[in-house]
């Protein structure tokens, strides 16, 4: 008789039980009460991980401890779990459904006092949440949700596992650099704050340089008039009428842009 197969522990969704479908909603159309609770359950978490996250790059940021690369990473990644609620509150709302406010408990993460305890607590939270994702994702599909078990899938699910991955790598950096456990100084915390990639750029986007646009042709009337005035008045010399002007400066100075174009035309410039 062939075993019977193990079966994956169900992670309990924090749900929230007194939550009540919205009355009088027009927009809702297939979209199940237990997936909305579920989704709000989820974005009360999401919060209190945002908050956990800023607690970190808080503390990381004191005198005592100063690793500020540290702490912009902890804080750049609080902003983005705080972003990823909105958007499960803005697709709840999309959905014809609502969030219920909840009270957000205290982080607790006084005994991470150190680079190595930070980043597992981060880790074991991500894990959880990812967890808590793949239950609402299975509860959408067993109800007949697939809308909302294709966004999960891909806004929420594949974010955390790269999250996952990144943090296992400065686990592995900081065992090897022997970084700091009981809160004391380090050189290997600040080795991981000075030259750990993630830490340096990960924590700003990188901003891309484009030719800033130029400015309407009404706002360059008086170029205009400058350039076209020396032939009028040449034209007036030849005639007898008026003096020439040997040379006439434009006062309003033209935008040079990357692609070339402000060179052009002081060159078109010069040579009236």
């Amino acid at each position: 008789m062939a075993e019977p197969r193990s079966k994956r522990p169900r992670v309990t969704l924090p749900a929230c039980p007194a939550h009540r479908p919205l009355p009088g909603s027009r927009v809702r159309q297939s979209f199940p009460p237990a997936v909305e609770e579920g989704l709000c359950g989820v974005t009360g978490a999401l919060l209190e991980l945002a908050y956990c996250l800023q607690a970190l790059g808080e503390y990381f940021d004191q005198s005592h401890v100063a690793l500020p690369n540290v702490s912009k990473f902890f804080l750049h990644q609080a902003l983005e779990e705080r972003k990823a609620a909105e958007a499960l509150m803005k697709y709840q709302q999309e959905r014809g459904g609502h969030y219920c406010s909840k009270t957000i408990q205290k982080p607790n993460c006084e005994y991470a006092v150190g680079l190595m305890k930070a980043l597992a607590i981060a880790m074991v939270q991500w894990k959880t949440m990812i967890r808590y994702f793949e239950e609402l994702y299975a509860l959408s599909i067993e109800n007949a949700d697939p809308h909302s078990a294709s966004t999960i899938k891909k806004q929420f699910i594949g974010p955390k596992i790269q999250k996952i991955k990144m943090m296992g790598d400065l686990l592995t950096n900081a065992h090897r650099l022997d970084c700091s456990q009981d809160g004391r100084s380090s050189l290997g915390d600040y080795f991981m704050d000075r030259l750990q990639k993630e830490f340096r750029t990960g924590i700003e986007s990188e901003s891309s340089q484009h030719c800033s646009p130029c400015p309407p042709l009404q706002h360059c009337t008086g170029a205009a008039e400058g350039l076209k005035r020396p032939h009028r008045e040449s034209s007036q010399h030849r005639n007898g009428i008026g003096p020439i002007h040997a040379t006439i400066h434009c006062t309003t100075m033209l935008p040079q842009c990357n692609d070339g174009t402000g060179a052009k035309v002081k060159q078109g410039r010069e040579g009236l």
